[in-house]
């Protein structure tokens, strides 16, 4: 059997310009890879077998890509652009704002870091290690760090401006790494003395709250298909089954929008491709496209809400199960998404969480407080739970979820008419 070496490439922010993807997949086709997969934080991935590895590196070092090999030290940098003007409307975070805030790294964050519109629901806001927020004050950003290796958020005491972004997380990092002992990995932490220590040692543009954080109700907008927007536009969504895209699918879609003018692609964390200013009278070359290519665009809404950790077939596996029990079942899903948790601490995505326990075949489910996917309370639902019993319990939790939805809906007409009395 041959020795598989994994390759990771980070997209940041989740945009890739179309050209650089088709030089990167030109050069992943030379080392005769046949397929890429897309990650929860928006980056590329494939393999490469042991005999392509040293040909592939040449290539990828002479078009100089950065590239991660058998390694993730610097995770992506996530945001939730992929949803400016197709899902949300911002009323300052535009374009411009992410990729300057990008543009300004000038390093390699081995932290995670999110930058999320607040009103948007698509991207997580809390899966980063830190988490910027976008307030209503514009270029200023709430902050959110949660310690590496735990659930443990402390939020930043003022508003970060969008230009100190960068330079804030890099002492945030420096001063993480050089003090494990106090915040890496740690059941308890001071937050209160990390700030002091970074804002001691360099100056930066502060605003003071004018009131919390307030974050939208959690719904998982359908990213799939054709749909229109703005002034007679369209957005393409991709999703795949299996978490495969063919590399040569994705060298007609970029040569497809070389041709039709449109400058760059987007990947969400739900491992999926979203290609935006696609004009009416060009659909149906996308079609032709998808047609060619036999990829399906129209799953069902209870596959489309799962996170699966990156390059987990187990995972993966236990998801199609879950997924064809809750088809046969005719569950509804709608308002909760779900995680399955193969590796212990890899900070996915979910309100409802199957866990498995660690050297055994028996899972955990659990889930997050009020079914909120940001929150980081969690309640134990079920333990010591067989594969085959998992999707039993799911279904019993997602009844529960739905009855909390209408005691809430009772108890808010009962205060309104005593409210009218």
């Amino acid at each position: 059997m041959k020795n598989v070496n994994m390759i990771k490439i980070n997209l940041p922010g989740g945009i890739v310009p179309v050209g650089e993807l088709l030089d990167i997949l030109t050069v992943a086709q030379l080392a005769n890879v046949e397929c890429v997969r897309f990650g929860n934080r928006q980056q590329l991935l494939f393999s490469v077998s042991d005999a392509e590895i040293e040909n592939l590196e040449s290539h990828l070092l002479s078009h100089d890509m950065d590239y991660e090999l058998n390694t993730d030290n610097y995770p992506n940098i996530i945001s939730s652009y992929v949803t400016e003007d197709i899902i949300y409307n911002t009323h300052w975070l535009n374009e411009g704002v992410y990729k300057d805030v990008i543009d300004l790294f000038d390093y390699k964050p081995r932290l995670k870091i999110n930058l999320a519109d607040n009103t948007q629901t698509f991207i997580p806001f809390f899966t980063g290690n830190l988490n910027f927020i976008s307030s209503d004050l514009s270029n200023y950003w709430y902050l959110y760090v949660r310690f590496p290796k735990t659930n443990i958020l402390y939020c930043w005491p003022s508003l970060v401006y969008s230009d100190d972004i960068p330079a804030l997380s890099k002492l945030v990092e420096e001063e993480i790494f050089k003090n494990r002992n106090l915040y890496y990995d740690q059941p308890v932490v001071d937050g209160g003395l990390l700030q002091k220590a970074v804002c001691d040692a360099a100056h930066f543009v502060v605003q003071p709250y004018t009131h919390a954080l307030q974050l939208p109700q959690f719904y998982l907008p359908f990213y799939e298909g054709f749909n229109r927007y703005g002034n007679n536009k369209m957005w393409l969504g991709v999703y795949r089954r299996d978490e495969i895209f063919p590399v040569t699918f994705l060298q007609d879609i970029c040569c497809l929008c070389l041709r039709t003018r449109i400058g760059q692609l987007y990947t969400t964390p739900w491992k999926s491709i979203v290609v935006k200013g696609i004009e009416q009278g060009d659909r149906r070359h996308w079609g032709d496209i998808l047609n060619h290519h036999r990829i399906n665009v129209r799953h069902s809404a209870n596959e489309l809400n799962w996170q699966v950790e990156d390059l987990c077939d187990e995972g993966l596996e236990i998801k199609r199960q879950l997924v064809g029990e809750f088809e046969q079942a005719d569950t509804r899903t709608y308002g909760l998404c779900f995680a399955v948790k193969i590796r212990p601490k890899s900070g996915l995505f979910g309100s409802v969480f199957v866990n498995k326990q660690r050297g055994k075949q028996l899972f955990d489910i659990g889930y997050t407080r009020d079914f909120n996917p940001n929150s980081k309370v969690f309640t134990l639902y079920k333990s010591n739970v067989c594969r085959d019993d998992i999707s039993t319990h799911l279904v019993q939790l997602c009844d529960y979820y739905y009855s909390t939805l209408s005691d809430k809906t009772d108890k808010a007409a009962v205060a309104q008419e005593a409210a009218i009395v």
